[in-house]
């Protein structure tokens, strides 16, 4: 399933990570505990939303410019979320040597 639009208002990184990915929420916990890089991508995601919510109160001139760059910030990080929760998915099998 893709991403869900994300809301703002002081979320925490697991908050916003788990409205973009609800189906996945015990996945991002467990990933949040164990995993400092993920942790730091659900943050930024979190700060990145709530700064797009606060584009509305700058001046008209540049906030077209600043909503893009916030979304595209956004996508991106959602897409690295969503490979970093495929990639935890996956559990290496080692094979056993032919002698």
């Amino acid at each position: 399933m893709g991403p869900r639009s994300l809301s703002t208002g002081g979320e925490t990184g697991l908050q916003a990570a788990s409205r973009l990915f609800p189906a996945r929420g015990a996945q991002i916990e467990a990933l949040l505990e164990r995993d400092e890089n993920f942790r730091v991508m659900c943050d930024d995601l979190a700060a990145a939303g709530q700064a797009l919510a606060a584009v509305e109160q700058l001046p008209e001139t540049v906030r077209t410019a600043r909503r893009l760059e916030y979304q595209e910030l956004i996508a991106d990080l959602a897409a690295e979320i969503e490979g970093a929760l495929d990639r935890a998915n996956i559990f290496p099998i080692s094979r056993t040597p032919k002698h």
